[in-house]
């Protein structure tokens, strides 16, 4: 660090010949509160993350940023995962220089230049926005193609006479204007500048130790300014739950990825901001990994793509007309600390205005998460809330009234001293009810198991990574899990010839397509491995969740239907074989049962868990084997280790979907 001051600095930066730079405000745990950092150096494009020029020892002066990457949404690809591929650079600021000022300093010395906004408007309207809410409910939604998914749409002017002066007049007015930002910022690499406030940490990582930021649910501001009736009916509201619901367990499929040590679930808590307020909750792991990995096993999150996100990938690439550009990707700082250990601190690039700086072309992309209770005009009124904050800074869209989050008053980043909403206790026991219905499995932090010589238990992922929350669940009870996709070469084989437990997972699509080409392999597998169980020729268990516990009781003759509501993060008591159990459900197909059907199977063997008003079957078992419609390992089902180990117990495996 030197004792250069923020006005020679900002001097320096809007002079002819100026560096690349970027200003931080972050809101992270190892930063002092108010303190903003400014980073000078050389920018350079890579082809993937694992490119990335990542420092290793001690650093010379203590810890010290190393690296500032702009990772696209394109770089999904590096995933196998669909995108439209708009050339978008994978970029990174290279750290040659550093600085740390009091956010007062700054902002004393940041331009106050006029904006000047020509044009502006989002190229969607909003009626045709509400209709691709409506399809993607019936097209995608009902036909079991996933729980959720985030369609954007673009609000695109031109800023007259754009220079790095007025790019510093932006950052300045989100600065005063936006609060409860996890970072606000503006990058400029010379042929493109960035200028934000992003609520939501994609991924941070300090010593071993990773964070994620699951956000969602949104509570508008009222026009007259927030009130607790309102949050409150918010924070009841189902359809807003489902959504924070859905996407903790879609991040917690990462974390039990990127987390290899374990980790837990923190919160709910209200994130409040200027125009609007989130609900959201903290994953927190332990993990082994390279940050460059993390970096990739978190493309991205189910907060701006859906769940689950490789089918999510194909919605977006259906329903959006080109690229995200850096929309739904992220920033990344990358560090090391005194120690020479990784540092990362990456949020998701979202309220974010991206601007062509030679010609003054400005985007501000923005998306709603659409679930089976969205009303399609609320997911167009969500989308301009969530662009007020960057556009309101620009001057295209008034703010609401002042008193923003707070009861007596609002305040950005340089003001505070209200209290927040989310003080009120009847707020907080609003969110405590949410964290009452959770499974306790994960609301504390789990440890791998010791190394014991359980069995070898082979998963079958049929394109959901829930598997990777089934593979922690069953190393919790001591095994040691293989995961292999359904279209690994030779599958089939390989899972008649293993004996140890096989779990047939779960994945999106209609399991009665007779022309989906991932039934046509999952099917024989399935059929398989049933025959075996009950021939006793398996010698170990067989179970199967959601999509492959439909298979499985089609290959016992029932048939299967299309539920008339679709149960995505639906959480629902049952009778689970005699005992009242709560569990998640994730599924827009159903197998359903007759009494003459369920007498027949009886006399095989076979035990059904069913509704017993519509006969949709909850669950099955036999010997051999066992089947779950709902999904053991979601947060949403309270006792799912217990069910889980039971079922293995007795002998039956379990079949997911």
């Amino acid at each position: 660090m030197t004792t250069t001051g923020p006005a020679a600095l900002l001097a320096r930066l809007t002079s002819p010949g100026a560096p690349a730079f970027a200003v931080l405000h972050r809101r992270t745990p190892r930063l002092a509160p108010d303190t903003v950092e400014v980073l000078l150096g050389t920018v350079g494009s890579h082809d993937t993350l694992a490119d990335l020029p990542v420092r290793t020892g001690l650093p010379a002066d203590g810890p010290r940023h190393d690296l500032l990457a702009l990772v696209p949404y394109r770089q999904i690809r590096e995933r196998g995962f669909e995108v439209h591929d708009d050339a978008t650079p994978l970029q990174a600021l290279a750290v040659e220089e550093q600085y740390a000022f009091p956010l007062a300093d700054l902002l004393a010395a940041l331009p106050q230049q006029p904006v000047r906004l020509e044009g502006g408007g989002f190229d969607i309207d909003d009626e045709e926005y509400a209709g691709i809410v409506r399809r993607v409910i019936e097209d995608e939604i009902g036909n079991g193609e996933g729980a959720n998914f985030v369609i954007r749409r673009d609000f695109r002017a031109r800023l007259d006479g754009f220079t790095t002066g007025t790019a510093l007049t932006l950052l300045r007015r989100l600065l005063e204007q936006e609060r409860g930002a996890y970072w606000t910022f503006l990058v400029h690499t010379g042929d493109r500048v960035l200028v934000g406030a992003s609520p939501e940490v994609h991924v941070r990582q300090s010593g071993g130790t990773v964070v994620m930021n699951p956000i969602s649910g949104t509570y508008r501001y009222p026009a007259g300014g927030s009130d607790l009736d309102s949050l409150l009916a918010f924070l009841h509201d189902p359809k807003e739950l489902e959504e924070l619901t859905m996407v903790v367990d879609e991040e917690l499929k990462m974390m039990c990825t990127v987390g290899d040590l374990g980790g837990q679930v923190l919160g709910p808590r209200l994130k409040e901001m200027a125009h609007l307020a989130h609900t959201e909750y903290e994953l927190r792991g332990r993990t082994s990994l390279d940050v460059r990995e993390v970096l990739k096993e978190t493309m991205f999150a189910a907060t701006v793509t859906g769940s689950p996100v490789q089918n999510a990938t194909r919605v977006i690439k259906r329903y959006e007309h080109g690229g995200r550009g850096y929309y739904s990707g992220a920033l990344a700082l990358i560090g090391r600390g005194a120690s020479g250990g990784q540092q990362l601190d990456s949020p998701i690039c979202i309220r974010t205005a991206d601007v062509d700086p030679a010609t003054g072309e400005l985007v501000v992309r923005v998306g709603a998460t659409l679930v089976r209770h969205s009303d399609p005009y609320s997911e167009v009124a969500e989308t301009h809330a969530k662009a007020a904050g960057v556009l309101a800074a620009i001057g295209a869209r008034p703010g609401p009234a002042r008193s923003g989050g707070t009861v007596d008053g609002g305040g950005g980043a340089a003001g505070g001293g209200a209290r927040r909403l989310a003080d009120d206790h009847r707020v907080q026991a609003a969110l405590d009810a949410r964290r009452a219905g959770l499974a306790p499995f994960w609301l504390r932090m789990q440890q791998p198991a010791a190394p014991v010589e359980g069995p070898h238990t082979l998963v079958v992922d049929g394109e959901d990574t829930f598997t990777s929350m089934l593979s922690h669940l069953l190393g919790s009870l001591g095994h040691r899990v293989t995961v292999l996709r359904y279209d690994t070469p030779g599958l089939r084989a390989l899972a008649a010839a293993h004996r140890g437990p096989l779990v047939l997972g779960p994945g999106p699509g209609d399991p009665a397509d007779p022309a989906d080409p991932k039934m046509a392999l999952l099917r024989p597998i399935a059929a398989d491995a049933l025959a075996a169980a009950r021939s006793g020729s398996r010698g170990a268990p067989l179970l199967a969740v959601c999509l492959s516990h439909q298979l499985i009781a089609h290959q016992l003759g029932l048939p299967l239907v299309r539920k008339g509501v679709p149960y995505q993060g639906a959480q629902e008591s049952i009778d689970l074989f005699g005992t009242r159990r709560t569990v998640g459900f994730y599924s827009t197909f159903t197998a359903r049962c007759t009494d003459a059907e369920a007498a027949r199977l009886a006399l095989d063997s076979v035990e059904l868990s069913r509704d017993p008003l519509t006969g949709d079957v909850h669950a099955l078992r036999g010997p051999g084997f066992a089947t779950l419609q709902f999904h053991p390992e979601s947060v949403l089902t309270r006792e799912g280790v217990d069910i889980v180990a039971g079922l293995l117990r007795a002998g039956a495996g379990v079949a997911t979907g």
